[in-house]
């Protein structure tokens, strides 16, 4: 029934966020239409960027959303990131089965990284 699936992320501006996610996190650029949109490819996921308008929803700091990027050399994710810009909010923390640090995009949109605990 279902083709594909995405997370959908205002932004104020593309460009920035493009740039963000692609050279910062690592993650690959899929496709872009012009100034309005793009899909950003992860693991079994695609986030869209969207160009936010006068009208419609804004990007925000909201915490109703949280994007998770899971990972297997959980110190080996966190370095390349923090080489690449990301501070991350507070220090890695191991919530039962899982090791997680959070961090924020330009606009404020928490994400995630996280690896199990065996």
């Amino acid at each position: 029934m279902y083709v594909g699936s995405n997370v959908t992320v205002m932004v104020a501006d593309l460009d920035r966020a493009v740039r963000w996610y692609t050279e910062t996190v690592g993650l690959t650029l899929g496709f872009r239409a012009a100034d309005e949109w793009a899909e950003i490819q992860g693991p079994n996921l695609t986030i869209g960027l969207h160009q936010a308008g006068e009208s419609g929803p804004q990007p925000s700091a909201s915490e109703s959303i949280s994007i998770g990027l899971q990972v297997v050399d959980f110190a080996q994710a966190l370095g390349r990131l923090q080489t690449a810009g990301v501070v991350f909010e507070g220090k890695p923390v191991e919530d039962g089965p899982v090791r997680l640090a959070f961090f924020r995009d330009p606009d404020g949109t928490q994400l995630y990284v996280c690896q199990a605990v065996r």
